[in-house]
């Protein structure tokens, strides 16, 4: 799949040619995502309703003082949690920077192009009408709701003049994001046990996870992770244009399909673990951007690093702001990533990907 931009094809410059104080500046980017998502982590294991310091998260991690209330919270609920929204905020970095990567959209994201709406509301189905309870199901019909949607997302920005343009394909998925999620509010209003099951799902939250979450989806996160970052060097060449980045050995579809294959099991499998979260996934990439240039060698790993500590940080203020309540951190990213969306709209000339 492949879209145009507002920026002319000239003002396209290789991946590799990036201004060398880019150059220069992506192994301090990297040392920083590192201990941004070390700091993110710590603050994730020790800040709750229940202050845990952190001298006793180290020794809890570490098995000193095993049968303290400190060490309990901090392994039996925080270390789980703390975990799911690692690998949550993988995949949904990934997955938006693959988005923008593939299909030339600065707006990509797995939320705004519906992705996220279309895996809930195929999950929702799976219990209200077919009945079905087991998380592996569920992962797989999210996952089939994802690449639905994905299609028909293209398709709807795709018909007529110009064809899939960024602001077109944003329209499409924020037109079908409405339908979905007024048909998914619909399902679970209308039976009390899908309402029960999803009624927290639904916002898109970390609280409640335990380690058999991350064992049962796991497998769909490491495939998934594993096929995008292989296309990081496929997906350079493709920006140089179809014919160029032919020339240089990359072939268009089994790059398109490796890269939808990703980003279906990426979302189908966040959006399983954690329900649907948006904006991680189209910030994330134009912050690391900025940072280290178009070259999808440095944006794919960085976004590894970026995105699961910017869940992490959102996880940990949505504790904090109502405590002893929580605020689920699909509210707070929401908060968060709306400017970014709005900024990003407003530009005149969209970033050149």
């Amino acid at each position: 799949m492949s879209s145009s931009t507002s920026a002319p094809p000239a003002a396209t410059a290789p991946a590799g040619r990036a201004p060398a104080r880019r150059r220069r500046s992506r192994p301090t980017a990297l040392l920083l995502a590192c201990a941004l998502l070390v700091v993110a982590v710590l603050a994730s294991l020790a800040v709750g309703s229940r202050e845990v310091p952190l001298g006793t998260v180290l020794d809890a991690l570490r098995g000193i003082g095993a049968d303290s209330q400190d060490a309990l919270v901090v392994r039996e609920l925080r270390v789980p949690r703390t975990l799911v929204g690692i690998v949550v905020g993988i995949a949904l970095g990934l997955s938006g920077a693959l988005m923008q990567a593939l299909t030339r959209n600065p707006l990509a994201d797995p939320g705004l192009l519906g992705v996220n709406a279309g895996a809930a509301a195929a999950m929702v189905t799976a219990v209200a009408v077919l009945g079905l309870t087991s998380r592996l199901q569920l992962v797989w019909a999210s996952m089939l709701g994802a690449a639905v949607v994905s299609v028909l997302v293209y398709v709807l920005g795709a018909t007529g003049r110009g064809g899939a343009t960024p602001v077109r394909l944003a329209l499409a998925g924020t037109a079908v994001s409405a339908a979905l999620h007024a048909y998914t509010t619909a399902q679970v209003l209308l039976d009390t046990t899908t309402f029960d099951r999803f009624r927290f799902w639904q916002v898109g939250s970390l609280a409640g996870q335990d380690a058999t979450v991350l064992r049962q989806l796991l497998p769909f996160f490491a495939v998934g992770t594993v096929l995008a970052l292989s296309q990081a060097r496929a997906l350079n060449a493709l920006a140089l244009g179809e014919d160029s980045g032919r020339a240089l050995g990359a072939s268009t579809t089994r790059t398109r399909v490796i890269a939808a294959l990703a980003v279906t099991l990426l979302c189908g499998a966040a959006t399983a673990a954690a329900g649907p979260i948006a904006f991680v996934g189209l910030a994330v990439p134009h912050v690391v951007r900025a940072l280290t240039g178009p070259d999808q060698r440095w944006v794919l790993p960085l976004s590894c690093l970026v995105a699961p500590a910017l869940l992490l940080l959102g996880d940990v203020l949505g504790r904090v702001v109502v405590r002893p309540g929580e605020l689920e951190v699909s509210i707070v990213t929401a908060l968060l990533g709306a400017p970014v969306l709005v900024a990003l709209v407003r530009r005149r000339r969209l970033a050149q990907l």
